[in-house]
């Protein structure tokens, strides 16, 4: 086994929405993406005080790729033209797969606009490759309860898995794109090594805490670019940090994106942008109920 290399650091940069404070390391200065890991925004962590306006995520479109969302604090209700509903507390995630089309939102239930709380989300665009930029829209959406919690590091730190497989534990959402995904917790001075097979594409985010990986001491908010360079990803915590660990095989197609669409063409994103002020996002005429 062999460690990869760090190949850069990217900072996050600071572009709240609204009330809400928002960063987002990818894409940014010096980053497009990590095929397939298009875009992340790290929203919080932060307090809401009771009678807030909850988070600002109404009805929108998506086409071409997959969106998954992790809740570290708080909760978020999720409603979609496809039928499904789901309220996400802590710990939990939810993975949509947008496929050829449907529009979604994420919004904060009733009890936490009235009450308030802490909230931290994280949302990663994942890619999907052209045979499948059109597949049939899904969601699945787990509790924390859901997610097996893995000891590492000789028990001072846990590997949450949502897909893929570690240590023969398999996580409960199954990727059309074998994208293992994952979160993972150390302790200040827990030592780790992650499998990450060669020629696969390594996303890592820093969320919380300080952790050496190689020579490379990486502060909060930090994506962390790995060199193709071996087998395993070799982490220490400086101090307690929570990390986004996940891992795919590139796409290696190209990429057009414009605001919510993903597709390989700007053919594409015209059609995507026609269907959908045609209706085609919503074939089966259901009114997404967020009024809450």
């Amino acid at each position: 086994m062999r460690e990869r290399s760090v190949a850069a650091l990217h900072p996050a940069y600071r572009d709240d929405i609204s009330d809400l404070t928002t960063r987002r390391p990818v894409p940014g200065p010096g980053i497009a993406q990590i095929d397939p890991f298009l875009f992340l925004n790290h929203h919080g962590p932060q307090i809401y005080p009771p009678h807030n306006r909850g988070l600002p995520f109404g009805p929108h479109p998506h086409r071409g790729f997959e969106t998954v969302t992790f809740i570290l604090d708080g909760n978020l209700a999720h409603h979609d033209t496809g039928g499904h509903e789901s309220v996400i507390e802590a710990g939990g995630v939810q993975w949509m797969t947008a496929g050829s089309g449907l529009i979604h939102a994420e919004v904060s239930p009733p009890s936490f606009k009235q009450i308030g709380g802490p909230l931290e989300i994280l949302q990663l665009w994942l890619n999907l490759p052209s045979r499948l930029k059109m597949t049939s829209p899904r969601y699945t959406g787990v509790q924390a309860e859901q997610i097996p919690e893995i000891p590492i590091a000789g028990g001072v730190g846990a590997l949450n898995l949502v897909s893929g497989t570690f240590e023969d534990q398999t996580g409960p959402i199954k990727s059309l794109t074998d994208v293992f995904m994952s979160t993972v917790r150390l302790s200040a001075g827990a030592k780790t090594a992650l499998p990450a097979a060669a020629g696969r594409s390594v996303f890592l985010y820093v969320v919380a805490g300080t952790v050496t990986i190689g020579n490379s001491v990486v502060e909060p908010w930090h994506l962390v670019a790995l060199n193709d360079d071996g087998d395993t990803v070799a982490i220490e915590g400086r101090t307690g940090a929570v990390l986004l660990f996940g891992h795919a095989d590139p796409i290696a197609e190209p990429v057009v994106a414009q605001g919510p669409f993903v597709m390989n063409t700007r053919e594409e994103i015209a059609e995507a942008v026609r269907d959908y002020q045609a209706g085609k996002f919503n074939a089966a005429g259901r009114l997404l109920d967020v009024g809450l």
